[in-house]
C-alpha cells in the first residue's frame, strides 16, 4: 500500500466501513456526509509538503523525497511546468532533469501520495508561471482565457502530458490521488467560467470521470467566486499569520460540505532581488499547523504563497518575476526559509513540523537522513597564483592558507564573439523586435545600429518608460556606458562621431509569473532615441550562448590572456580540480557586479550580489567532475573585478553577512 500508515485516521479495512464498490476496488473520494476525505473506503487525512522536481537536480530526488517522508509527510504535492517540457510548439522534452514519470515512480517506491498540479498555468514563480514563452509569438493572445488560439495549445500539451499521467492514478494502481486544474484562478483578471469549464473537460476526458479534481484559490470572496466551478472541489491557502477559522470559513462560503484543504500552508516566503531575505518564524508556522491539525484540516505545507517543503534552485533562466507597483524579479535560490533547505538540509523547521505532527500520528520508524556533505573548495583565483603549501582547518573564506585552485584567466569581450554566439547572423529590421517576435525564448539578443550624427556634446541616450524589459547594457565603440533598468534608469548620457556602433544587450531577467501580466513581452519593446530623436535600422542578434557553451566553447577556443577584469559584457573561463570529492559546495563572487555562472555547461543562474539578497550559487555535487577538471564559464555584464576569482564556500550567504549559521543572515 502506497501509504500505509502515514494518514491519521486510515483504518483497517476488516473494520472499516466498505464502500459501495468491491473492497478490492482502489478510490480515493470526497465524503460530503463526513466531510472528508475516503481513500478505499476509509477516512484518510493526508499531510503533505511541496517539492518542485525542476528545481532539484535529478540525482538528488530521492534524497529530498525521503527527508520528506521522514519528516511525517504521507504526501508530495508536485507541480508540471508546461514551458519546462514544451521548449518550442511541438517539441517536447521528458530527457533527464525533465524525467516528470521518472520522478512519479520515485515518489511511488518511497511510499508517498501525490497530488499532481498540471497547470497549465502553476505560478510557482517560475518563468511565466509555467507558460511557455511561444505563446506570445501571437501578440494578441489572451493567456488563461477561452482565447481559441491559447486553447488549441493547451490542448494539444495535455494530450501529450495526461495519458503519462492517468496509469499512475490511484484508481489504476498509482499514487495520484488527485489533481489540480490551472491555479489561483480567482486572483486573474478574466474570469473566464468558459475557459474552466474546458479544462475541466479536457482532464476528465483524459484522465477519465473518477479522478479527483480540484481548484486552489486564496480566501477573499471574489478569488473564490472566479476561480471556481461546479466539478471541481474548491480549496484555500493561506499562511501562519491567517486566522484559521476565518480562512477556513471561506472555503465553506464555497464548498458547503465536504473536507477542508488548505493546499498552500506558506512556511515561508521567495526572495526579490535587491530586498531583505524573506524568513518565517518556526514556531509561528509550528503554531500554525497544530491549529490547523486540531480543526481536522488536511494541510498542504508551502513555503512561498504558492507552496514548498522544499524549494530548490532557479537554474539558468527559469526564476519568474511579481509584478506589485514596479518589476520585482525573484532570486536564484528558492530556498523560501523551507524545512528543507536549498541545499536538501534539515533545518530547525522542519524538526518542529516533524514534532507537531508526531502529536497526531505515528512518525516512519527510523533517523532522519543526515544534510548532505559540503566543501569549501576555497578560492579559485581567475589568475596564476602560486598554490598555498597546506589546507588550514579555518573557514576558508577568512584562511590565508585556504586551498587557492588557480587557472589562468581568459577572456572574451562578448561584441568580439557574435559570429560564436549568433551564427545565424543578425535580423535587420527598421526598428526593434521583441524577444518574441524573433522566437528568444529566454538569456539574451544585442541590438546593434549606429549613431547617426556627431555627438560632441553629451546627448541623452533614452528609452520609453516600461520598453527595456528587463537591464540594457550599452555599449558605444565597444566601450561600456552604462545600464538602462526596466522600472529604472533610462537614460544615459553619451558622445561620439556619425557612424560609431552602438549595441545595447538586452538581458530577460523572468517573465512574470502572478496577476494580470503573464503577458511579458522582453527585449526592447519602443525605440531608443538620441535626444529625442528614435534611432533606426537596427541589427538584432538572439544569443544562443548556452547552446555554444554545451559545445564545448569558449574552453575549446583561443581566447585573450590577461590579469584583470574590464568593464562591460564579457566571458572569463577557467578551470579547478576538486580534492577527489564531489560535495555540494556554494560560490561566492567577491567584487563582480551581476551575471550568470556556468560549471561544467550546466547553467547554475544569475548571481547578483551587488543587488542582494543572495551573495552565493548553490552548486550541486552532482554537476561537478572527479579526477579531471572543472570548466568554469562567467558571463559578467557590467565588470568583474580588478583580480578576478571566485570563492567556494560550505554555506550559502544571504543579506551581505557572514555567519556561522546554516544559512547566513542579516
Amino acid at each position: 500500500e502506497a501509504a500505509a500508515g502515514l494518514g491519521e485516521g486510515l483504518q483497517d479495512p476488516s473494520t472499516a466501513p466498505l464502500p459501495q464498490a468491491s473492497p478490492l476496488a482502489r478510490s480515493f473520494q470526497l465524503d460530503y456526509e463526513e466531510d472528508c476525505f475516503r481513500k478505499d473506503g476509509a477516512p484518510f487525512r493526508y499531510i503533505s509538503g511541496s517539492i518542485h522536481y525542476a528545481r532539484v537536480p535529478r540525482p538528488a530526488w530521492r534524497d529530498r523525497l525521503l527527508k520528506m517522508y521522514m519528516s511525517g509527510l504521507s504526501t508530495v504535492q508536485v507541480y508540471v511546468p508546461w514551458n519546462y517540457h514544451e521548449p518550442l510548439p511541438g517539441v517536447y522534452d521528458f530527457a533527464g532533469d525533465r524525467d516528470v514519470e521518472a520522478f512519479l515512480d520515485l515518489t511511488a517506491e518511497l511510499g508517498l501520495l501525490v497530488i499532481l498540479r498540471p497547470g497549465p498555468y502553476i505560478c510557482a514563480e517560475w518563468e511565466m508561471g509555467g507558460l511557455p514563452a511561444w505563446l506570445l509569438w501571437k501578440p494578441d493572445i489572451v493567456l488563461r482565457s477561452s482565447d481559441p488560439g491559447y486553447l488549441a495549445a493547451v490542448d494539444s500539451w495535455l494530450h501529450v502530458l495526461l495519458p503519462k499521467i492517468k496509469p499512475r492514478l490511484y484508481q489504476h494502481g498509482g499514487n495520484i490521488i488527485s489533481v489540480q486544474v490551472e491555479n489561483e484562478y480567482g486572483s486573474y483578471y478574466a474570469c473566464d467560467y468558459e475557459y474552466l469549464r474546458h479544462l475541466l473537460g479536457s482532464f476528465q476526458a483524459l484522465l477519465g470521470s473518477e479522478v479527483l479534481l480540484f481548484t486552489t484559490d486564496g480566501t477573499r470572496a471574489e478569488e473564490l467566486r472566479c476561480g471556481t466551478l461546479q466539478g471541481l472541489y474548491a480549496t484555500v491557502d493561506f499562511g501562519p499569520g491567517s486566522n484559521v477559522t476565518e480562512a477556513f470559513g471561506a472555503q465553506r462560503q464555497v464548498e458547503p460540505k465536504g473536507p477542508l484543504v488548505n493546499s498552500e500552508y506558506y512556511t515561508g516566503w521567495l526572495d526579490y532581488w535587491g530586498e531583505a531575505h524573506a524568513s518565517t518564524s518556526s514556531v509561528q508556522v509550528a503554531r500554525g499547523l497544530e491549529d490547523m491539525l486540531q480543526l481536522g484540516a488536511n494541510v498542504n505545507m508551502q513555503v512561498v504563497s504558492w507552496y514548498m517543503f522544499h524549494g530548490g534552485t532557479n537554474f539558468a533562466y527559469w526564476s519568474g518575476a511579481d509584478f506589485k507597483d514596479q518589476y520585482k524579479p525573484v532570486t536564484t535560490s528558492y530556498d523560501y526559509d523551507a524545512p528543507l533547505s536549498e541545499a536538501g538540509d534539515p533545518t530547525e523547521k522542519l524538526f518542529a513540523i516533524r514534532t507537531v505532527i508526531s502529536k497526531f500520528q505515528p512518525l516512519p520508524v527510523g533517523p532522519m537522513p543526515p544534510a548532505t556533505p559540503k566543501y569549501a573548495y576555497g578560492s579559485v583565483a581567475l589568475r596564476k597564483v602560486s598554490a598555498c603549501p597546506e589546507v588550514c582547518a579555518a573557514p576558508a573564506w577568512h584562511c590565508p592558507a585556504a586551498p587557492r585552485l588557480s587557472l589562468s584567466l581568459q577572456y572574451a569581450d562578448l561584441l568580439d564573439v557574435l559570429d560564436v554566439l549568433c551564427p545565424s547572423g543578425p535580423i535587420q529590421s527598421r526598428f526593434p523586435l521583441t524577444f518574441e517576435a524573433i522566437k528568444q525564448a529566454h538569456g539574451f539578443v544585442v541590438y546593434r545600429t549606429q549613431l547617426p550624427r556627431d555627438v560632441l556634446d553629451p546627448a541623452t541616450l533614452g528609452a520609453p518608460p516600461h520598453s527595456v524589459c528587463d537591464r540594457g547594457y550599452v555599449m558605444l565603440q565597444q566601450e561600456y556606458q552604462g545600464t538602462l533598468e526596466r522600472d529604472g534608469q533610462t537614460t544615459l548620457r553619451v558622445t561620439g562621431r556619425a557612424g560609431d556602433t552602438l549595441d545595447v544587450l538586452l538581458e530577460n531577467m523572468g517573465r512574470i509569473s502572478f496577476g494580470a501580466n503573464v503577458s511579458d513581452f522582453k527585449g526592447l519593446l519602443g525605440n531608443l532615441s538620441l535626444d529625442s530623436s528614435p534611432l533606426s535600422n537596427w541589427l538584432i542578434y538572439p544569443l544562443a550562448i548556452d547552446t555554444a557553451i554545451q559545445q564545448g566553447w569558449p574552453h575549446a577556443a583561443l581566447l585573450k590572456s590577461s590579469s584583470q577584469g574590464r568593464a562591460g559584457p564579457a566571458f572569463y573561463t577557467g578551470t579547478f580540480e576538486t580534492p577527489g570529492i564531489a560535495w555540494d559546495t556554494f560560490v561566492k563572487f567577491p567584487g563582480w557586479s551581476k551575471g550568470q555562472l556556468w560549471i561544467n555547461g550546466f547553467n547554475l543562474g544569475r548571481y547578483w550580489p551587488c543587488r542582494g539578497p543572495q551573495q552565493t550559487l548553490f552548486v550541486p555535487g552532482s554537476v561537478l567532475h572527479v579526477g579531471r577538471p572543472n570548466n568554469i564559464t562567467v558571463l559578467e555584464l557590467e565588470g568583474a573585478p580588478p583580480a578576478p576569482f571566485l570563492l567556494f564556500l560550505d554555506r550559502p550567504l544571504f543579506n551581505k553577512t557572514l555567519s556561522r549559521s546554516t544559512v547566513a543572515t542579516e
